[in-house]
């Protein structure tokens, strides 16, 4: 018997998985660059502006490419939030580069635009964004600041697939950006990524690293007569098995999106009055942001109300579980000059935030024991002495 009736996640079939799985056996081809390979590519490269699609076996995958791509070396710096996951930072400090955490918004969690620039110094090549819970960066913002000051943009786009800014795709803003399709994610094959390339320059290079630093891909589409080692790279192609998978959920992905927004509104709707009663955080989307409907998080007033809040759910059988915890305060970001107190609100946002379980199949019944079991949940009677004003997460704005 499961530990919980309501897990925090629970990846679907959309109904074709297996039946393109064995395609992909029959028809001989299960390694890297297959049938269902192109045809995800394909698929992606539609719902974003026709940028170039290479499938990768992780979204840590895409930026490691994207590192390559970049040449970065040491010495170099890239800006970054801190409150990401650890393979938004890994894939650059590989490289010898050194992280420079800038601290998020209180509205949208996302990257504060207002505190790049003076973050810059003459050893940055590159801003690295990350669309929290699938809401739009600043981009307009970021990529000024990227262009006067001749950076590079690399969107770690893990949560947004789908989202959009100013009704523009997130995802092809920067010269490159990533996606994941791990099991915690709208679209989802297990493990599994993609690198976007919005400048054409990096195709081919792209290609050759994906591919152990060979022209393979040449040699397959006729353009060379043989294949041999020509640049660094190693192996970042995933399985046509896996991207069988994945091409069954990209074909439903209307009908996973729309499944997804009805939850995420569901939620915002029947605990609206309980968090504002209770004096909770809940997202914000700005009005010129098309959301991608990945999660849905409440912002306690303490990690102490947190915690009681998370017991209370574990307590009927719920899992909520928290998010990020700060990089620049962790013993590498420590190491790489990171400090505490360096991004306040990140380290405010880590301690008191909660995700609701939300998957795709969840039903109006498990959504229902979640949102009843939330709101008899009450603050303001139970943890008085330990609440604080939700002001500071919902400062800001647009």
């Amino acid at each position: 018997m499961p530990k919980y009736q309501i897990p925090f996640n629970r990846p679907i079939l959309t109904g074709d998985e297996l039946h393109y799985i064995a395609d992909a056996v029959t028809q001989g081809h299960i390694s890297g660059d297959g049938a269902f390979t192109k045809k995800c590519e394909a698929l992606l490269k539609e719902e974003l502006n026709d940028a170039g699609i290479l499938l990768t076996t992780s979204c840590t995958h895409a930026l490691e490419v994207a590192a390559l791509l970049l040449d970065i070396r040491p010495g170099d710096e890239f800006i970054v939030p801190s409150f990401t996951f650890v393979s938004t930072v890994n894939a650059f400090v590989l490289r010898g580069a050194k992280p420079v955490f800038v601290d998020i918004r209180p509205d949208t969690l996302n990257l504060d635009e207002k505190l790049v620039e003076q973050a810059i110094t003459p050893a940055t090549r590159v801003i690295v964004p990350v669309h929290y819970a699938g809401v739009g960066c600043e981009m307009d913002t970021l990529m000024g600041i990227a262009t006067k000051h001749n950076l590079k943009v690399v969107e770690d786009n893990a949560h947004g697939l789908f989202g959009s800014y100013k009704r523009k795709p997130l995802g092809t803003f920067g010269e490159l950006a990533t996606q994941s399709f791990h099991e915690t994610k709208n679209i989802v094959c297990g493990e599994g990524g993609a690198l976007v390339i919005n400048d054409p320059c990096y195709l081919e290079r792209a290609e050759v690293i994906r591919e152990k630093g060979t022209n393979r891909s040449r040699f397959f589409r006729g353009q060379v007569d043989k294949y041999t080692w020509v640049d660094i790279g190693s192996s970042y192609l995933p399985s046509d098995i896996l991207a069988a998978f994945l091409c069954a959920q990209l074909e439903k992905k209307d009908v996973i999106q729309t499944s997804r927004a009805q939850i995420w509104h569901r939620y915002m709707e029947e605990l609206s009055d309980w968090a504002s009663t209770n004096r909770i955080g809940l997202p914000i989307v700005p009005d010129d942001c098309q959301q991608a409907f990945h999660m849905f998080y409440l912002l306690m007033p303490s990690a102490e109300v947190r915690k009681h809040l998370k017991e209370h759910l574990e307590e009927r059988g719920i899992l909520a579980v928290s998010h990020y915890v700060p990089l620049h305060n962790s013993k590498m970001g420590l190491a790489s000059g990171g400090y505490e107190g360096q991004c306040p609100v990140t380290e405010r946002v880590s301690e008191c935030l909660l995700r609701l379980p939300f998957f795709t199949d969840m039903s109006a019944a498990e959504q229902s024991v979640v949102i009843s079991a939330v709101r008899a949940f009450e603050v303001s009677s139970t943890y008085a002495a330990e609440s604080q004003s939700p002001e500071y997460f919902r400062s800001g704005g647009r």
